[in-house]
């Protein structure tokens, strides 16, 4: 069976957190200007396409929907090994002395009027199968996106990360000290003023963690390797594009659709402090007697004074008091023909989707959501794409807009 896109794996063995070619000084093909990308590398030919013995493909990505924060995206691209060519100690194989751990990994689906990564990451392990009665045995190839960098790198310091500035530039400040690549950023200004660095020892991540909970925005790993931070402003904005529409009969078809309607995302009750500060307490009285005290604390966070702590706190509870029915995640078959497969090869988080289902007795269930999590499974028979819903995290009022431009009913901002 035909697969809707075109899929391709490359293997890349350049050292560098830098995607593409590497730059060689003299090279005919990657020693031209305007063609290669400045990269380490050491291997006459960097990157293997790995499509042809590629047998199924594995990505999850997206926001843990208890912890309330963007997680490590992951790929297990599985391939045939018949030559032994992954066999690190092999001297005949073309990757000898090449095959190490957090070598990069693409995966890229192409049509006849698009391309889109859908994930680009580094080589967590390499993992050997031979079953038996099998005279072919097979590699896994376990991946993991720039988080798992930003998780391995410590900063004590960050150089020249002073006090006022704003979360995106602190953002920026912390990746120029783990030298993650200035032309793999996407980062915003941001609207949240920050102290100086605390020059704790932890990890980077959690140092970005820290800003991205500051502004109330949004900081993840794109698929083509990018690292992307969104401010509130933008993640506010991101509610006013028209929705991708999903249903039953004239929008795009889904299966397996996850409902729930519980009370796990409530908070009612946000108990916050800054380094430094006072606590800074926001609650919502309705929400507490009619669910119950839902509470959350939150510590040691770095915005420059105790108001804009109160403000993140009410934010916190307002955006989050309320319960009603979810739509976790659906699932989309990409090899149905009614289904849009330039639209869903790029879809991504913050894509705004409309999901309508129509119940047994002909009532409906209409939900306007973001996407926020995308897990992929293909083969060379199947393409599946698992999208994962919230409501969006952090609401405002968008002039113009029947959901969020109601007086009274969205929050202004602060």
């Amino acid at each position: 069976m035909t697969l809707p896109a075109t899929i391709s794996v490359s293997f890349d063995f350049s050292q560098g957190a830098t995607f593409g070619f590497g730059f060689v000084v003299g090279d005919e093909k990657y020693g031209i200007i305007g063609v290669g990308t400045f990269a380490a590398s050491e291997v006459p030919e960097p990157v293997v396409d790995l499509s042809s013995v590629t047998r199924s493909i594995k990505i999850s990505r997206g926001r843990n929907i208890m912890r309330d924060t963007y997680e490590a995206g992951n790929c297990t691209v599985r391939v045939l090994d018949p030559d032994s060519y992954f066999n690190p100690q092999n001297t005949s194989s073309p990757y000898f002395g090449y095959l190490t751990p957090l070598r990069k990994v693409r995966v890229a689906a192409t049509t006849a009027t698009t391309q889109h990564f859908l994930f680009s990451g580094y080589v967590d392990s390499y993992k050997y199968y031979y079953p038996t009665g099998q005279e072919i045995g097979y590699v896994d190839l376990v991946c993991s996106d720039a988080f798992r960098l930003f998780q391995m790198a410590n900063v004590a310091t960050v150089t020249d990360a002073t006090a006022g500035q704003t979360t995106g530039t602190r953002i920026g400040k912390i990746l120029d000290q783990v030298s993650f690549p200035t032309s793999m950023r996407i980062i915003d200004t941001g609207s949240t003023t920050v102290q100086a660095d605390p020059a704790t020892a932890r990890t980077s991540l959690a140092a970005l963690k820290a800003a991205e909970f500051a502004e109330q925005g949004a900081f993840f790993i794109r698929t083509d390797g990018t690292a992307e931070f969104k401010d509130r402003n933008d993640v506010v904005g991101s509610l006013a594009a028209a929705p991708i529409e999903f249903d039953q009969t004239t929008g795009i078809p889904y299966s397996d659709l996850k409902y729930a309607f519980d009370d796990k995302l409530i908070v009612n009750q946000a108990s916050m402090t800054r380094i430094g500060g006072t606590v800074q307490t926001a609650t919502n009285v309705d929400s507490a007697a009619k669910y119950f005290p839902h509470g959350t604390t939150v510590t040691e966070m770095i915005p420059q004074t105790d108001a804009q702590v109160l403000d993140i706190a009410k934010i916190y509870v307002a955006t989050r008091a309320e319960t009603t029915i979810r739509i976790d995640a659906m699932t989309v078959d990409l090899l149905d023909p009614d289904v849009p497969t330039d639209t869903m090869i790029g879809l991504d988080y913050f894509d705004n989707l409309k999901i309508t289902n129509v119940q047994p007795d002909g009532s409906t269930i209409v939900k306007t959501l973001q996407a926020q999590g995308l897990a992929w499974d293909i083969t060379p028979n199947s393409m599946k794409c698992t999208v994962t819903t919230l409501e969006p995290i952090v609401e405002g009022f968008i002039i113009g807009s029947s959901t969020y431009g109601i007086i009274g009913q969205s929050i202004m901002g602060y």
